[in-house]
């Protein structure tokens, strides 16, 4: 129906046949990942194309630490491509709260997440100007979308912007959320950045997008999507990622892999082992393959790994 057939334009197909093939079950969560080939308009051409897409969901009974094991899980992943990587997330539950004292109509709103998504505080005053906004909350807007960066700062930032009921609950689920990616390696990388987004008509609380450098697009996109479940007549509630594999086709820079791990005599588990330890794709080889090409090499010995170029 028409319904549908808006949403499969917002949101892949390959999540929405998981809600469609699930059901709720109250106390339960559902994890699933998936590897499939999905469908996208070429910005070049303007045609559909074939790409792979690799995507996880947690769906059902979804609390703050499902919330922050799929952060996790982003961070980690965008690690493994590369150390030269930014995880940012936002809560829109703040966004929605601000937007709720502006008493906005959906046009208004659309034009306000737009200048958001920009960063463009100019035609953000321009346009709370014309339209009449208390010159106080037009203060507000432009300094949470210009919010980012270190967790610990832009959470002493938002004391001041968050002054309703629903936008320090907010704030306080976004502080809890952060005292727990503290724990995670490498968390530095992980930062709060207000211009992100995503659609707000099918997604709520937590959104985050993943960046590798070298990449001018983001190459991982999720979120708590609460509002699309309930489109779809479900109760559940649910939060997931993909990662888009074209875009970061184009990362390996024409080599096949990222390391040639050559091995000698080494054991199975010694193997195994060595190349969970190094980042991105890994070929394990007793010698230098004459078909393939690699951006690194490293060899095991004695159990150890160690660079050779």
């Amino acid at each position: 129906n028409d319904t549908h057939g808006k949403l499969l334009a917002l949101k892949p197909d390959v999540t929405l046949s998981i809600i469609k093939q699930g059901e709720d079950a109250p106390g339960i969560k559902q994890k699933v990942y998936y590897n499939e080939n999905v469908y996208r308009v070429s910005e070049g051409t303007g045609h559909y194309k074939e790409i792979m897409q690799s995507g996880i969901e947690c769906i059902g009974d979804v609390d703050l630490y499902d919330v922050f094991e799929v952060l996790s899980l982003a961070a980690q992943s965008l690690r493994l491509v590369s150390d030269n990587y930014v995880l940012e997330i936002s809560h829109l539950g703040i966004v929605s709260a601000l937007l709720d004292e502006l008493d906005a109509d959906q046009s208004l709103r659309r034009q306000i997440m737009q200048y958001a998504s920009e960063k463009n505080t100019h035609d953000l005053a321009r346009l709370c100007a014309d339209r009449g906004v208390d010159d106080a909350l037009t203060a507000k807007l432009t300094a949470l979308i210009t919010t980012y960066g270190k967790r610990s700062d832009v959470i002493a930032r938002l004391e001041s912007i968050c002054t309703s009921d629903a936008a320090r609950d907010a704030l306080k689920e976004l502080t809890q959320l952060s005292a727990l990616l503290d724990s995670v390696d490498g968390n530095e990388a992980i930062i709060f950045d207000f211009s992100v987004t995503n659609d707000m008509s099918y997604y709520n609380g937590i959104v985050f997008k993943g960046f590798i450098g070298g990449i001018p697009q983001s190459v991982l996109s999720g979120g708590q999507y609460d509002k699309l479940m309930e489109k779809m007549k479900r109760q559940d509630r649910a939060i997931g990622f993909a990662v888009y594999l074209d875009r970061l086709s184009a990362y390996s820079e024409g080599w096949d892999v990222d390391t040639l791990l050559l091995t000698g005599d080494a054991g199975p588990a010694q193997i195994l082992a060595a190349a969970e330890s190094l980042p991105g794709s890994v070929l394990a080889a007793k010698s230098e393959p004459a078909d393939r090409t690699w951006k690194r090499k490293a060899i095991l010995e004695n159990g150890e790994v160690r660079y050779l170029d």
